[in-house]
């Protein structure tokens, strides 16, 4: 591309063109440690651990895993919740000359065989209490190994006492594993192990990271292959986008989980990376994230829509002082626009709206968050070294601003394609091109517009339905906290527009109202003609709506009556 029109919106702080390291991942853990030693790295439920800690730890893990055989391009997944092991256990895998599976510690057994069997893992880094459900699909796998950590094993006293007793009430498990054939210790590891490196060659160019799968919303997951370069890249792009962040000096919140590409690569790569400290939760509850960023006073906050939105429609929100939150990217879901301003006059920082996807590692687009002013509904414009075109859904063709079509991207971020499937990779690839399947514009200026997924896209009566257009006048009413749009069959129109409603704690909204209101804001065609109240709306991990659970559900409800 020779048109790159965003790069005239670039503030002077802002390279357009960014060098990379011919280095490992990991090496960067090497060379924090160097830096910042003795400054804290986590924060974990109350206790610290240093840059130094964390880098012997990773040591001691990659060490171990040698010793278990585990060779250069061995498949390791790591199955915790945002923690210090989560952390040590990655760069110990990359230490080891391993590739990161990154699992989801909510995944029931079907879902951990698949991706087992799928990856090829040798061994997995997981919990006690999801021990059992490992243990119950290892014959089935290639799994040779269980290493097996707790929360406790990284809290201070009395915490470490006092949870494994919380933690059986609330899950009603109470799991001991012992240590023996292929079973082994995290604690053990860190107690007898050396923290002396192992002599791995890596080519960050070539050699995998991590295979990190999709969502699986629109198929079976696909082991997304991410080389180190692609991971240096992307996390370069965002400490060069978060230009007035000082390294060494950021505190980082990490409550999008790191199982996730967005959590791991800007909160983990990032704080590695610039030398932040990691304030980690677990898993994201209102009330403990609230607590956190009052009382560790985080000034960046990566996160998702339904995260700022569940904050936000807290009753308890004003006893909160968030004023140490200085800028955040929202993404893996469209951020709307009214969440966006009722957070930042709560926090005083700035909350802007980015764009990636597994496949990139995850970001391709953000908007700027000082200085330039912001283009409502935009997720902004291609980050240093990233080129992005939109093309013809008929012809493939690129197309001129203002026109609709598919984005694509190129850029060293973008992956290597997927992990044993060569066809699904050719056809995810045009010309070198990334086909992203999301549907969107570019305005004269080089500013991205999502419209939707295009699989997404609802057919009515002839027109083009966005449900993520619909959606973003339905988060404006001040009744609905979540909503989310699908296409369902209609006799005459081949499809119509319904909407599943989450009302707001205290707000009553009826079905007719929402009606009027929808048809004062959109042009008629796109009203909604089915209004469904729901408690909770289904969601990933990351708190991504899932639109596919909902068109599954209203399919399974026509075959019922039909």
């Amino acid at each position: 591309m020779s048109v790159r029109p965003w790069l005239s919106c670039y503030p002077k702080e802002i390279p357009t063109h960014l060098s990379y390291d011919e280095q490992p991942l990991h090496s960067y853990l090497t060379h924090a440690a160097e830096l910042y030693g003795e400054k804290t790295a986590i924060h974990f439920m109350g206790k610290d651990l240093s840059f130094q800690e964390v880098y012997e730890s990773a040591l001691k893990v990659g060490r171990y895993l040698r010793k278990l055989g585990i060779e250069k391009g061995d498949r390791v997944a790591i199955m915790l919740p945002n923690s210090p092991q989560a952390v040590i256990s990655y760069f110990g895998t990359l230490y080891a000359g391993g590739i990161v599976v990154q699992t989801n510690p909510l995944y029931t057994e079907r879902e951990i065989e698949y991706q087992m069997k799928d990856s090829g893992a040798k061994a997995i880094i997981t919990l006690d209490i999801l021990y059992p459900r490992v243990r119950s699909v290892m014959k089935n796998t290639d799994l040779q190994h269980i290493i097996v950590t707790a929360v406790k094993d990284y809290l201070p006293f009395p915490k470490n006492i006092i949870y494994p007793f919380i933690q059986q009430k609330q899950t009603g498990l109470k799991v001991h594993v012992e240590e023996h054939g292929t079973n082994h210790d995290f604690l053990t590891i860190m107690k007898t192990e050396a923290p002396e490196a192992v002599d791995v060659t890596v080519h960050s160019e070539e050699d995998l990271a991590l295979l990190q799968y999709t969502g699986g919303t629109t198929g079976f997951p696909k082991g997304v292959m991410l080389t180190h370069k692609n991971l240096i890249a992307n996390t370069s792009m965002c400490a060069a986008w978060m230009y007035k962040c000082k390294k060494g000096e950021e505190i980082i919140l990490g409550v999008l989980p790191f199982f996730h590409v967005y959590g791991m690569t800007a909160v983990m790569v990032l704080s590695i990376m610039q030398g932040y400290k990691m304030v980690l939760l677990p898993k994201f509850d209102v009330k403990m994230t609230l607590k956190a960023i009052q009382k560790q006073r985080p000034t960046l906050f990566p996160g998702a829509p339904t995260i700022y939105i569940a904050l936000l429609n807290e009753p308890s929100l004003q006893k909160y002082d968030l004023s140490s939150i200085q800028c955040c990217i929202s993404g893996s879901a469209p951020l709307p626009a009214e969440i966006q301003q009722r957070f930042e006059k709560v926090t005083g920082g700035r909350l802007v709206e980015g764009y990636g996807l597994s496949e990139t590692s995850p970001v391709t687009h953000s908007n700027f968050l000082w200085g330039e002013e912001r283009v409502k509904g935009s997720v902004g414009v291609p980050w240093p070294d990233t080129d992005a075109v939109i093309l013809s859904l008929e012809t493939g063709k690129a197309l001129p601003p203002g026109e609709v079509g598919e984005i694509a991207i190129k850029g060293p971020q973008v992956m290597k394609g997927y992990w044993n499937r060569p066809e699904e990779t050719e056809r995810t690839f045009k010309d070198g091109w990334l086909l992203t399947g999301d549907v969107g514009y570019m305005d004269e200026n080089g500013y991205f517009f999502v419209v939707d997924r295009k699989k997404d896209v609802i057919l009515a009566g002839g027109y083009n339905i966005y449900p993520r257009e619909v959606e973003e006048v339905l988060y404006e009413h001040e009744a609905v906290q979540e909503a989310a749009v699908i296409g369902v069959p209609d006799p005459y129109r081949g499809e119509t527009v319904k909407a599943f409603i989450v009302r707001k704690e205290g707000h009553i909204v009826t079905e007719e109202e929402l009606d009027q209101y929808m048809r004062e804001n959109l042009a008629v065609y796109k009203v909604p003609k089915i209004y469904e109240f729901r408690d909770e709306l289904p969601k990933t991990a990351v708190g991504k709506i899932l639109r596919r659970v909902l068109v599954d559900e209203e399919k399974k409800n026509i075959e019922k009556t039909s």
